[in-house]
C-alpha cells in the first residue's frame, strides 16, 4: 500500500506540472494585463504601468515568471509558500488562505448534506424499486442534477431569503395554507414508510390532521420569533434516535446495544444541565471539544458493555450522544434567535459570508455566519444530492443481485441485517469515488455560487484574476482544487481496502 501510495502521489505530480503549465500559458494569453491603464487618462498613468510591470514580473519572458510561481510553491514543503503577487502587489498567499477557509467551509458542509442524504435516500429508493415514492425521488433528482446553478441561487434569495425575511416581520399562516401543507406532508410520509394500504390512510390522516393543528400552535407560541426547545424535548428526541438507531442496526432484543444507548440518553440530560451556563458564553473551543467529549464517552460505554457487539454498541451510542450534544446547541441557538432578530432584523442574508460590524456576542455571531451560509450550502447540496441519490440506488440494486445477498436471505435474516450490514458496505464502494472527485467539483462550482450570492472566496478570487488577466490568483486557485481532485482520489482508493477486505493493491 505504501509504495502504492507512493508511486500515486508522483504520478500526481506529474499531472499538476502539466496542467498548470498549461493553465498558465491559457490565463497569461487571455488579455493585455495592462490594458484598462493604457486606456486611463491619469496624469500618472505610465507610473502605475510600470508598478504594474514591476508587481506581476512583466518585464521577465512568460517561462522565466513560469519557474519563478513554480519556485515559490516548491516553498510550501518547507513551510513558506510563497504564491507571487496579485496585479496590485497583494501578497496571494494571503488572500489564498481567506479564500480557501471561507470556501472550504461552504464545500465540506455541502459535501457532507448531500453526502448523507443522498446516500439515505438512494438506499431507500433501492429497496422500495418502482413504488410511488421511488418515482417521486428519480422525478427530483433529475430535476435537481438538471437545474442551472445560478437560477436555483436566484429563485432561493427571492423566495427563502427575501421572501421569509418579510413574512417572519408577522408570521401568518392561515388555516387553509395550514390544512394544505398538511395534506402534502401526510402525502408524502404515507409515500416515504410505506406498507399497507389501512397503514398508509391512517398515516395520512393523522398527519394531515396534526401538522394544520401544530402549525396554527407555533403561530399561537410565536415560536418563530422566540423559538424554545427546553430538556424535555432534547429528551424525547434523543430517546426516539436512541431506539430507532438500535431497531434498525441489530433489533430492539439486543441489550448489548440498548442499554449504551439509553445511558447515553441520560447522559445527554446531566449534561444539559452541567453545561448549561457554560454554553451561554461559549467559543469555538468549547464547541470542539463537546463534540469529541459526546463522541468519545458514550463509545467508550458502547465499548465495554456491548460484549461481541461492541463495536456496534459504540457507534449507535456515539451517534446518540453526537446527535443529543447537538440538540443541546440548539436549545441554545433558539435562546439566542430574538437577540439576534433585534441585531439583524432581516436575518436571512443574500449577500456576503458575513455581516460587518454586527456586533453581539458568541451566538449572534454563529447565527449571522450560519444564516449567510444558508443559501449558498442548499445550492451545492441539491445539485450534489441528485447524484448521490442516484449511484447509491444504482449500486444497492446491483449489489443486492449478488449470490451472497441471496444466501443471507436463504439463511433467514432479516432483511434489515440483508440490507445494512451485507449489501449496504459493499454497496458504498462506487460513492467513494463519488464523493471523492465531487469535493474538488463543488470548488470549481462555487466559482457560480459564490459570484450570485457575493461571497469572497475562492470562486470569488479565480474569476476576479481571470477578468484582469492575472495569472497569480488564478494558479493559487489551481493549486488548491487541483491537489484537493488528486488526494481525494487517492484517498477514495484506500477507502475501497477498508470498505471490502478482498480488495487489495
Amino acid at each position: 500500500m505504501l509504495k502504492f501510495i507512493l508511486k500515486r502521489l508522483g504520478s500526481a505530480v506529474g499531472v499538476l506540472f502539466a496542467a498548470s503549465l498549461l493553465l498558465y500559458i491559457l490565463v497569461i494569453n487571455s488579455g493585455d494585463p495592462l490594458g484598462d491603464l493604457r486606456e486611463s487618462n491619469a496624469e500618472n498613468r505610465e507610473y502605475l504601468m510600470q508598478q504594474r510591470i514591476d508587481y506581476m514580473n512583466l518585464e521577465q519572458p512568460w517561462y522565466l515568471r513560469y519557474l519563478t510561481w513554480l519556485g515559490g510553491v516548491g516553498k510550501c514543503f518547507v513551510g513558506s509558500c510563497d504564491l507571487g503577487q496579485n496585479i496590485n502587489g497583494v501578497e496571494v498567499s494571503g488572500l489564498l488562505a481567506n479564500a480557501a477557509s471561507s470556501t472550504l467551509r461552504l464545500v465540506l458542509l455541502a459535501t457532507v448534506i448531500a453526502a448523507v442524504l443522498g446516500i439515505a435516500i438512494g438506499v431507500l429508493t433501492a429497496v422500495r424499486q418502482y413504488s410511488g415514492l421511488d418515482y417521486l425521488v428519480t422525478f427530483l433528482t433529475f430535476l435537481f442534477f438538471s437545474l442551472p446553478v445560478f437560477w436555483a441561487a436566484v429563485l432561493l434569495k427571492e423566495y427563502m431569503a427575501i421572501g421569509y425575511n418579510d413574512w417572519l416581520e408577522n408570521p401568518q399562516i392561515s388555516i387553509g395554507t395550514s390544512i394544505l401543507i398538511g395534506v402534502i406532508v401526510g402525502f408524502l410520509l404515507q409515500m416515504l414508510l410505506g406498507g399497507s394500504l389501512k397503514r398508509r390512510g391512517l398515516t395520512f390522516l393523522i398527519t394531515a390532521i396534526f401538522v394544520p393543528l401544530l402549525l396554527q400552535y407555533s403561530l399561537w407560541l410565536n415560536f418563530y420569533r422566540y423559538p424554545q426547545m427546553g430538556p424535555a424535548i432534547i429528551v424525547v428526541l434523543t430517546l426516539l434516535l436512541a431506539l430507532s438507531a438500535t431497531a434498525m442496526s441489530v433489533g430492539l432484543k439486543e441489550k448489548k446495544v440498548l442499554y449504551p444507548a439509553l445511558i447515553t440518553v441520560v447522559l445527554v440530560l446531566v449534561m444539559y444541565y452541567a453545561t448549561f451556563w457554560l454554553l451561554k458564553d461559549a467559543n469555538a473551543w468549547i464547541l470542539v471539544i463537546g463534540a469529541i467529549l459526546s463522541v468519545a464517552i458514550p463509545g467508550l460505554i458502547g465499548k465495554y458493555m456491548g460484549g461481541r457487539l461492541s463495536k456496534l454498541a459504540s457507534g449507535v451510542a456515539a451517534l446518540v450522544g453526537f446527535i443529543g450534544a447537538g440538540l443541546t446547541v440548539l436549545d441554545h441557538i433558539f435562546r439566542a434567535w430574538p437577540g439576534f432578530l433585534d441585531l439583524k432584523g432581516r436575518p436571512i442574508g443574500t449577500i456576503g459570508s458575513s455581516t460587518a460590524n454586527l456586533g453581539g456576542g458568541f451566538w449572534d455571531n454563529f447565527l449571522d455566519n450560519a444564516t449567510q451560509l444558508l443559501l449558498p450550502t442548499i445550492v451545492l447540496a441539491i445539485i450534489s444530492l441528485a447524484s448521490y441519490s442516484r449511484y447509491t440506488r444504482s449500486s444497492m440494486l446491483e449489489v443486492q443481485q449478488q449470490d451472497y445477498i441471496r444466501t443471507a436471505r436463504s439463511k433467514g435474516l432479516s432483511e434489515r441485517t440483508v440490507i445494512f450490514r451485507h449489501a449496504f458496505r459493499n454497496a458504498l464502494i462506487p460513492i467513494a469515488t463519488i464523493a471523492a472527485f465531487d469535493f474538488a467539483g463543488l470548488i470549481g462550482g462555487a466559482v457560480v455560487t459564490e459570484t450570485v450570492f457575493g461571497w469572497k472566496g475562492m470562486g470569488d478570487m479565480f474569476s476576479t484574476g481571470l477578468h484582469a488577466v492575472d495569472p497569480a490568483p488564478v494558479m493559487a486557485f489551481f493549486l488548491v482544487t487541483g491537489t484537493a481532485a488528486i488526494l481525494f482520489n487517492l484517498l477514495a482508493d484506500i477507502v475501497y481496502a477498508l470498505l471490502d477486505p478482498r480488495i487489495r493493491v
